[in-house]
């Protein structure tokens, strides 16, 4: 007696959707530091730029930008004088902390020790 295959067997290998939108944000360099950075409190640009090494001002701008864009970050201009512009995460953002801790304990665990960072 032959089964009858009523599902095409291509459409089981597809990717999730919803991982692959969380990769075309969290997958982007420098988001992930961003995001970890701005878990502990609103960062100034100047002191979140100094935390995270490497990255050039053009950047993180971007990228703030684009984590704007999807809702897990607020820019906030505090009067002056000075004029300072701060960041914090959203509610959609602070939702993170904890899938972002995971991974950082996962990569601890799993990933080789890059002391280069």
């Amino acid at each position: 007696m032959a089964v009858d295959q009523t599902h095409d067997p291509e459409q089981c290998k597809a990717v999730d959707v919803g991982i692959t939108r969380v990769f075309q944000v969290l997958g982007k360099r420098w988001n992930g530091p961003i995001l970890s950075v701005l878990l502990d409190r609103p960062t100034h640009f100047a002191t979140l730029r100094r935390a995270i090494p490497g990255i050039s001002e053009r950047m993180l701008s971007d990228r703030l930008t684009e984590l704007g864009a999807a809702g897990l970050v607020v820019r906030e201009v505090d009067e002056g004088p000075p004029l300072r512009v701060s960041y914090r995460l959203t509610a959609a953002g602070a939702a993170l902390e904890p899938s972002l801790k995971e991974l950082g304990a996962w990569a601890k665990e799993h990933l080789p020790d890059d002391s280069s960072c």
